[in-house]
């Protein structure tokens, strides 16, 4: 099996001949390529040569592309920053109430300048790997997430407890931008496309919160993949343990979730029908533990699925840019060897 064909049957829930791998590595794929997160972030082909090299250095059997958290909020009107070694991120929110949300309703994310450096690279990735490598377009922020970055988090919390009908209607208003990106990293010809929602997670709001506001967005936008024929998967970050069973209603067809979350509970809620991208800790284990500690904690997560298929090995979130070379090395091994 190549690595798409193996990432392929995890998801189907076919055991494949060794454990797949796909690291969220853009930072760490940056450092190593010695180019500055403003080159990456502005020329799609040094973006991709970027995961390229990282992809055959460590012989990963997918590639994740990503940017930053802050394209479709830039895309929106947000202000954003951007440093030279950093990724960009959010640093003036675009909406100081939610009295008119029309300038949202005449959005086209197609014409934004970032979201096609996006999708070139994307494309550039599929066509030089083509089929032997499994390609995921990550499509940036999901509704309520976005609407967390277009109000700024504060504001936006307490809108969801003082203004709810309105909050649930700016994440409405926003979830047409994310499905159009579904849509357009579609077209790039990625094998899978995938969308972040952690301010949804425990770590921000209740489970009912999470059902009430973030929930029905993610819906629609996992409905919008599988109606362009791909699938679908959805990251939350911190300990996501209490919405678990919710997101097992989504359709989704898989999950990325961090070390926060219980291993023995993902395997019981998800493992019939959804895959589980992760859960090694970025930070404490691959960035700063030992190649004995990051081995560890592999045999771990891949003892919980033994006999399931339906497990991809990465680290839970993005990779820190200083990750020892060592460490993703030993986390490759564990997969493939187990």
């Amino acid at each position: 099996m190549n690595g798409k064909q193996r990432i392929q049957a995890a998801l189907a829930g076919e055991m494949p001949d060794k454990r797949p791998v796909m690291l969220h590595c853009f930072m760490a794929a940056v450092q190593e390529a010695g180019v500055s997160m403003r080159e990456y972030r502005n020329d799609p082909e040094v973006a991709a040569r970027c995961h390229i090299d990282f992809i055959e250095k460590y012989d990963l059997d997918g590639v994740l592309f990503d940017v930053d958290t802050a394209l479709l909020a830039g895309a929106a009107g947000a202000g954003i920053d951007y440093p030279e070694n950093d990724p960009a991120r959010v640093c003036q929110p675009l909406l100081d109430d939610l009295e008119d949300l029309n300038c949202l309703r005449q959005v086209d994310i197609s014409r934004n300048a970032r979201i096609q450096h996006s999708l070139e690279a994307v494309r550039l990735l599929k066509k030089y790997f083509g089929d032997e490598i499994y390609v995921r377009g990550n499509c940036d922020q999901a509704p309520f997430s976005l609407a967390c970055a277009l109000r700024g988090p504060e504001n936006f919390m307490m809108d969801l407890i003082m203004d709810e009908e309105r909050a649930l209607e700016l994440i409405e208003t926003l979830t047409p931008l994310t499905c159009q990106y579904i849509e357009l990293m579609a077209a790039t010809g990625a094998d899978m496309v995938s969308n972040g929602d952690s301010p949804a997670g425990p770590s921000m709001v209740s489970p009912e919160m999470y059902q009430r506001f973030a929930w029905p967005a993610e819906k629609k936008v996992c409905e919008a993949a599988h109606a362009k024929g791909l699938p679908w998967l959805l990251h939350i970050c911190g300990n996501t343990d209490l919405i678990l069973p919710a997101m097992n209603t989504l359709g989704c067809d898989a999950v990325e979730l961090d070390y926060l979350t219980t291993p023995e509970l993902c395997y019981d809620i998800f493992h019939e029908r959804t895959a589980l991208f992760g859960t090694v800790d970025p930070s404490g284990v691959l960035a700063l533990g030992t190649p004995e500690i990051v081995e560890a904690e592999c045999k771990k997560l891949l003892e919980v699925y033994r006999d399931c298929p339906r497990l991809v090995l990465s680290a839970g979130c993005a990779l820190p840019p200083n990750t020892p070379e060592e460490n993703i090395r030993t986390l490759v091994r564990c997969a493939h060897q187990s």
